[in-house]
C-alpha cells in the first residue's frame, strides 16, 4: 500500500484473499452484470450530476473514461498473474494506451524537469504500438508533431512495458537491468525518465 486510497481498499482485497477464484469470478459476474443495469437506467440528468470520487468531484460522463482505464489496467495485472496475456486490440485497449501517452508530457515536463530544448521519443512497439514525442518549450512539455530525427532521448520498448511503468506495476530499476528499455541519447536523463514514468497514485 503507498499511499491512503491503497489502504482503503486493501481491506476489500485482503477479506477476499482466501476465497477459490471461481468465487470471486461468479461475484464479479453478478456485480458487474447489475452495475450494466444500474448505468443503462441512468437519466441524462444523472450523467451530468457531479458526485465525489476517490479521485474528486466527478460527473459519470467523465467518470467512466476514468473506469474503463482501471479496468483495462487491473484486467492486465489478473492475466500477467494467471499467464493468459492478451486484449492488447480494441478500442477499450487503445482508450487505455492514449491516456498513458497522454500522461508522458507531465512526466518528462513536471516529474523528471528537463531541461528546455530536450525532445523526448517513446518508440512503443507491438500491439497498439506507436511513436510518442515530446519537446520542452521553456519549462512547459508538449507534445510534438513529428519526432526529431535526433531527439536528446529515445526509449523502445513494447506496449507491455509502456504501460506497466506508466502504471507503476514493474520496478523502474528491474526494467533496465532486463533490457526491456532500449536507450539512444542521454543515458541519464532516459534513465531519470523510466524511473518516473508511473503517473498513478
Amino acid at each position: 500500500m503507498k499511499n491512503e486510497l491503497g489502504q482503503w481498499i486493501e481491506p476489500w482485497v485482503d477479506w477476499r484473499r482466501p476465497w477459490l477464484g471461481a468465487k470471486v469470478l461468479e461475484e464479479f459476474i453478478t456485480v458487474t452484470r447489475e452495475r450494466r443495469r444500474v448505468l443503462y437506467a441512468m437519466s441524462a440528468e444523472e450523467f451530468t450530476r457531479e458526485f465525489h470520487t476517490p479521485i474528486g468531484s466527478h460527473t459519470m460522463r467523465s467518470f467512466l473514461p476514468i473506469r474503463i482505464f482501471d479496468n483495462w489496467v487491473h484486467e492486465q495485472d489478473i492475466r500477467r498473474a494467471v499467464g493468459r496475456p492478451g486484449h492488447f486490440a480494441g478500442p477499450v485497449a487503445e482508450h487505455a494506451l492514449e491516456r498513458v501517452a497522454r500522461a508522458m508530457s507531465f512526466v518528462v515536463g513536471r516529474k523528471v524537469r528537463a531541461a528546455p530544448d530536450t525532445t523526448v521519443v517513446f518508440e512503443v512497439t507491438g500491439p497498439l504500438g506507436r511513436t510518442l514525442a515530446i519537446g520542452m518549450q521553456g519549462e512547459r512539455a508538449t507534445p510534438l508533431d513529428q519526432p526529431p530525427a535526433i531527439p536528446t532521448v529515445r526509449l523502445t520498448m513494447d506496449v507491455e512495458t509502456f504501460v506497466c511503468l506508466g502504471c507503476g506495476r514493474w520496478a523502474p530499476e528491474h526494467v533496465l537491468a532486463s533490457g526491456k528499455v532500449q536507450i539512444a541519447g542521454d543515458r541519464a536523463l532516459a534513465e531519470r525518465i523510466v524511473a518516473q514514468m508511473n503517473f498513478m497514485p
